[in-house]
């Protein structure tokens, strides 16, 4: 059945190009060497002999000559012809031969080949290729071209150029991914061809070379349809007992509609199935849709519905819709029904200046890539993916302005917890920062005032937060859970120079939010110490709050330089950037303010009341505490200078980063009562191996003693802990390490250690043509199934390690992930990914997989070993886009493993 299926989704699908590719005919060139053609030594044996066959008939012979018959029987232009090598004329029988990059033109037909014989009495033109006597292979072949049909490359035809027509021997020709080799091309009409014995194939090899492709023995190509006689299969040279014996195909000008043949095979769980079958609507020029199906035998189906769209300069896009009923339970359980939406829209540039518009959309069920793995071709990352995000962005700038407009939808969904996020709508406009005291017309340095900025941003969103997903379309849950809030942020800056080596800056910021709900939060009755239960409610009616704060900061440089005078290296370099500032932010939850509340208990006598202070707007805002302290941090960089490499001809002394940044800070607040002191950070980050291995790491110390208390709960001991207004090294003892986390990356492949070709004029997405778009969509759409082979290896690491200490117990994390690939050969590219826990001395998820350039065809092995997703998928596709449906499937279905623990 997959051999039959294989036959005539090739027989439908590529006959029904056969017209367009007759008709137009363009080249096929090899860039190192021309192919080598089977002739037959006695069918073809005036075709071998070369020059010698009309070696007797010459009467005159002229070097790089050129000749022009005129107006003669009817002709209405001239036949002009020119040879580089000889011209030979045979006056009597009015013959002309050329040698020699021989070319012939009559009015919109041009001929170019090694020899041409041009009859002016019978209006025959002949032409054939020579045979190279030092390599053997046929070079110098015709190539012909007829008005404003694209080129023909032949071994050899024959051409009438008064009535048009003619024979054309082994064309190879290319028409959207479709090639037309072999047999015998003869021209009847302007707009007929007829064939013999000619293959068709999306290979791009010559005849006999070519792999696969249906072979049509005889047949009939007009302008809008094709009359096709017996046809079979050929694979490698060997016909396939695989046959139709006449086949009738419409073919139309613009994109056609049909339907789309499904494949067959088996899945562990769901059954027999008939996959992707359907149906496709070419709707205009500008947008197509594709409907498909899939139908299990155990009673599982799948629907998708799939548009493509692109105006050229303007915009492009894809939107899909999927469904999906699976019963991966018992008989008789309800099956499990999951959808997915996808919509990526991009807009050119230059189609409207000052205005954009995109969509990334990604939204769907949690379990829909783990219950439809045919949908993600069995991608190991889709299928372990924990986040979907979609967003649509509309932005608008106005020229000669400093406004601008930016409206969006977004959305994020937790796939483990089930929970999603939307923000429908956001609106954004913002003011650039201008100097209202600084004037067009000034001369000179500005004064300080003038130096003063001010900005202003609006943000509104509309927020629904972590709704599980299961309550998302019930009831009113969306007005219930939708919280609406509008910030507008006043920002004024004035920054200086200060005492010629100090930057000082101040900034008063103002933010002010208003709300369209509050909460208000009550003890429920009846509730007593320790078993109180609170209940919120929520208050519609707008609301406002404000907030301001102070920050100034005063910062400066400090260089030092070593010098060496021996040995390449010439200096080391360190700057040291010191900086202190000074916050203050008001008590905000002062009940003065009536932004915060107390809520009370009314429980009664012999139980005491509780109560609790709250914000009556859920994000809390503004903070509450007062703040007033200064912060200092210390940013430390090094560099080393090395003498110029002598390959190097500029002379120019290196400098390598050997310290990109290592960072300490902290914060001393004056308004608090007791542990003023925040902790102490501090983060590094560098690269070496010439910028091509990233390290950093990052932590914080804890300044302040802590005691470790215990409790009974249910029995059992507990223990706590409380800080204590002491630092510890009153006690003699360094601050306590209590987060600390290190990673080290890196990415290398062949071309890392080649500097990169500058990018070509006009090389961007905005001019690829619409072949190109389809191919770009179809990476874009399983970029796994696509492999470079230009790039000879690839690895990537990324090695992390994470230690907590919350005084109690610690907590360390040490990993390990090694991913990349290798070409074998020129042919041959192995992938691998993994992951290694080095605490657990346990390797993670991890995938093998196994490419084979076949030319016409790829064949993809991946390969999941253990865990979860234990898989193995072995695919034979075609890569011609026009068939990419066209492959044989071998897999072993990780859903048998949904018992496996580890």
């Amino acid at each position: 059945m997959k051999f039959i299926s294989l036959f005539f989704l090739l027989a439908i699908i590529l006959i029904a190009n056969v017209a367009s590719s007759a008709r137009t005919l363009p080249a096929y060139f090899h860039k190192s060497a021309d192919t080598i053609i089977k002739l037959d030594t006695i069918k073809d044996r005036k075709l071998l002999k070369g020059k010698q066959t009309n070696a007797k008939q010459p009467t005159k012979s002229t070097s790089a000559a050129s000749d022009t018959t005129k107006k003669k029987d009817g002709l209405q232009s001239e036949v002009k012809s020119h040879a580089e090598d000889s011209t030979i004329v045979d006056q009597v029988h009015e013959i002309t031969y050329l040698y020699g990059k021989a070319r012939v033109t009559y009015e919109d037909f041009e001929l170019d080949a090694d020899y041409i014989r041009v009859d002016q009495k019978n209006h025959l033109l002949f032409a054939k290729g020579m045979i190279d006597p030092v390599t053997h292979q046929y070079l110098g072949k015709p190539i012909s071209k007829q008005g404003k049909d694209k080129p023909l490359l032949s071994d050899s035809l024959l051409f009438n150029y008064k009535t048009k027509k003619g024979k054309i021997y082994n064309p190879v020709s290319d028409q959207d991914g479709n090639f037309l080799s072999g047999g015998l091309a003869k021209k009847i009409e302007n707009n007929e061809v007829a064939y013999r014995n000619v293959i068709f194939s999306t290979c791009d090899l010559p005849y006999p070379d070519t792999h696969f492709g249906i072979v049509i023995t005889k047949g009939i190509g007009e302008k809008n349809r094709i009359i096709a006689g017996p046809a079979y299969l050929e694979i490698e040279g060997i016909p396939l007992p695989l046959a139709i014996p006449f086949g009738f195909f419409p073919k139309p000008d613009t994109k056609s509609s049909g339907i789309i043949i499904p494949t067959f095979g088996e899945d562990q769980k769901l059954g027999f199935y008939l996959r992707n079958f359907g149906y496709y609507f070419a709707v205009n020029d500008y947008m197509d849709l594709t409907t498909t199906g899939t139908v299990y035998s155990k009673g599982s189906y799948e629907l998708n519905e799939a548009m493509h769209y692109l105006k050229r300069y303007k915009y492009s896009g894809d939107l899909s819709l999927s469904y999906g009923s699976h019963n991966y339970g018992l008989e008789g359980d309800p099956p499990t029904k999951d959808f997915n939406i996808t919509w990526s829209h991009s807009q050119d540039p230059n189609s409207s200046p000052g205005s954009t518009f995109s969509a990334s959309v990604n939204a769907g069920t949690s379990t829909f890539y783990q219950n439809n793995p045919s949908y993600s071709n069995y991608n190991l990352q889709a299928l372990t993916q924990n986040s979907l995000r979609s967003s649509i962005n509309y932005s608008r700038t106005w020229a000669g302005t400093p406004f601008n407009l930016s409206v969006g939808l977004s959305h994020s969904q937790d796939l483990t917890n089930k929970t999603i996020t939307l923000e429908l709508p956001t609106l954004s406009f913002s003011m650039a920062s201008i100097s209202p005291f600084d004037s067009k017309d000034r001369i000179g340095d500005p004064k300080w005032y003038q130096k003063i900025t001010v900005s202003y941003a609006l943000q509104a969103t509309n927020d629904i937060n972590e709704i599980p997903e299961a309550e998302l379309f019930k009831g009113n849950t969306l007005l219930k859970a939708m919280q609406t809030h509008v910030t507008h942020n006043i920002p004024v800056g004035l920054s200086l120079n200060v005492l010629k080596y100090f930057q000082f800056s101040t900034n008063v910021n103002y933010t002010e939010h208003w709300y369209l709900q509050s909460i208000r939060k009550t003890f429920a009755r009846g509730s007593i110490s320790g078993l109180d239960s609170m209940v919120t409610d929520t208050i519609n009616g707008f609301k406002r709050a404000g907030m301001y704060n102070l920050s100034t900061s005063l910062s400066t440089k400090i260089y030092s330089t070593f010098a060496f005078k021996k040995g390449d290296l010439i200096a080391i370099r360190h700057v040291m950037t010191p900086s202190l500032s000074f916050n203050y932010n008001p008590d905000f939850s002062a009940l003065s303010y009536g932004y915060y509340k107390v809520a009370v208990s009314n429980a009664t006598i012999p139980y005491p009341y509780s109560s609790q202070t709250y914000s009556i707007f859920e994000d809390g805002f503004p903070s509450a505490g007062k703040q007033a302290g200064i912060g200092f941090s210390l940013d430390n960089t090094i560099e080393a200078k090395f003498k110029p490499k002598t390959t190097d001809t500029s002379g120019k002394p290196r400098k390598v980063a050997i310290l990109q940044g290592l960072t300490i800070s902290s914060f001393y607040n004056f308004a608090a009562d007791s542990l003023n002191l925040s902790p102490i950070s501090f983060s590094a980050h560098t690269a070496i191996l010439n910028q091509k291995v990233n390290l950093s790491f990052f932590g914080s110390f804890n300044p302040y003693v802590t005691k470790v208390l215990d409790s009974i709960s249910n029995g059992s001991i507990q223990k706590f802990t409380i800080p204590i207004n002491r630092f510890t090294w009153q006690d003699g003892r360094f601050p306590t390490l209590t987060s600390f986390s290190f990673s080290m990356s890196g990415s290398l492949n062949s071309t890392s250690f080649n500097p990169h070709p500058p990018a070509q004029p006009g090389s961007n997405l905005t001019n690829i043509n619409p072949q190109q778009a389809q191919r770009l969509a179809l990476i874009n759409s399983d970029p796994s199934a696509y492999v470079d082979f230009n790039v000879p290896w690839n690895a990537s690491f990324n090695y992390s390690f994470s230690y907590n200490n919350n005084i109690i117990n610690t907590n360390t994390t040490n990993t390990l992930m090694v991913s990349g690939d290798v070409s074998i050969t020129q042919k041959w590219k192995v992938q691998y990914s993994t992951n290694y826990d080095l605490r657990a001395k346990r390797l993670a998820i991890s995938s093998f997989g196994i490419y084979r350039d076949l030319h016409c065809w790829d064949l993809n092995v991946q390969w999941v070993p253990f865990g979860l997703y234990k898989s193995y998928n072995i695919t034979l596709k075609v890569k011609a886009a026009i068939l990419q449906d066209l492959k044989l499937s071998k897999r072993s279905d990780y859903t048998s493993n949904q018992n496996f623990s580890e």
